[in-house]
């Protein structure tokens, strides 16, 4: 295999992980409370990335080198982010609890088109209409994925991961704001938000560790994959691979983590697509997709050198493009 060929692998992997994410939380949350997975989740990553902190950490001083565990900008940008991360993940997981891992996967792509409205704000200049009818048509998939068998009043884990959409989506923003052009490592940006979710989750959850450390099996099987697979080697799955291929790229391939969830939601899960919302999933992955392209076209346009009125000869650009932020991009699945 390729190294190009190995790397789109890596990244559908990902995509593929973080799609069966929702039904793995929803199966975690018929047997727990919300806050006891998500405390368990947590602290269980938390032990994976100090561990992986440390054994990074005793390779650089067998090296000579001295340096700290975490430097400041580091801090000042976990400190807010790890924040940001426990509030999707609090909103996300208690709407997988109350709706379908299908709708909760598709549902919560809307990330891919709300992220660049939030990112240009207070920015010159406006995206393109063509951004705006895509998202447009991302709304129309919202309400045929409410729909479900017929147009009813909104299901509180449909809104719930209405929230938790918009909620990424400020996050994903707030890590382009604050990391851009900073020497922040990921893994310990990583591990400074699995510790500081875990020490919020920590006294909400403590009434259910009981509960927790009594869980069967399947159930611990379920928290286990979560922590390990749709956090930990997501992340770093998806880090190593970025670094090898283009971000437009990168973001295809795990623009594609809705598709799974569905498709994981109906073959393993048991659930059922009617019309009307086989419909919205559609016009949601065709929605979020386009709306990808076009942010993605007028990112790469904007980098573009002006060229001057009295010059004859075509302006070479820089090459390539700023790209679409990946979604997903964090820690959670």
């Amino acid at each position: 295999m390729s190294d190009s060929r190995r790397t789109d692998a890596v990244l559908l992997l990902v995509a593929l992980v973080w799609g069966s994410s929702y039904l793995s939380a929803q199966t975690a949350t018929s047997a727990l409370p919300v806050l006891a997975v998500l405390f368990a989740r947590y602290a269980l990553s938390a032990l994976v990335c100090l561990g992986l902190v440390a054994a990074g950490r005793g390779t650089e001083l067998k090296r000579g080198r001295g340096l700290r565990p975490w430097t400041r900008e580091e801090v000042r940008a976990g400190l807010p982010l790890g924040v940001t991360q426990a509030a999707v993940l609090v909103v996300e997981t208690y709407g997988v609890a109350h709706t379908t891992a299908a709708n909760a996967g598709l549902i919560i792509s809307l990330t891919i088109v709300l992220t660049p409205l939030l990112d240009r704000a207070g920015h010159p200049g406006g995206l393109p209409p063509a951004f705006y009818a895509a998202a447009g048509v991302c709304v129309l998939a919202v309400g045929l994925l409410m729909s479900g068998n017929g147009f009813h009043a909104p299901r509180l884990g449909d809104l719930l991961m209405l929230g938790a959409a918009l909620i990424r989506a400020v996050h994903v923003a707030l890590v382009g704001r604050l990391t851009a052009g900073r020497p922040i490592r990921p893994l310990h940006l990583t591990t400074l938000q699995t510790v500081i979710g875990t020490a919020l989750f920590l006294p909400a959850a403590a009434p259910d560790l009981p509960a927790l450390v009594r869980a069967d099996t399947g159930t611990w099987t379920q928290l286990l994959y979560l922590a390990l697979f749709c956090s930990v080697f997501a992340f770093l799955a998806q880090t190593w691979a970025v670094q090898r291929t283009s971000a437009s790229r990168a973001s295809l391939l795990l623009g594609t983590e809705p598709i799974w969830a569905a498709a994981i939601g109906i073959a393993l899960g048991g659930e059922h697509l009617t019309p009307l919302t086989a419909l919205g999933a559609t016009l949601m992955v065709t929605g979020t997709y386009w709306g990808q392209s076009v942010e993605r076209a007028h990112r790469a346009g904007a980098a573009l050198p002006a060229r001057p009125a009295f010059e004859d000869r075509p302006v070479q650009g820089r090459k390539g493009g700023l790209g679409a932020q990946p979604p997903g991009t964090g820690w959670d699945g």
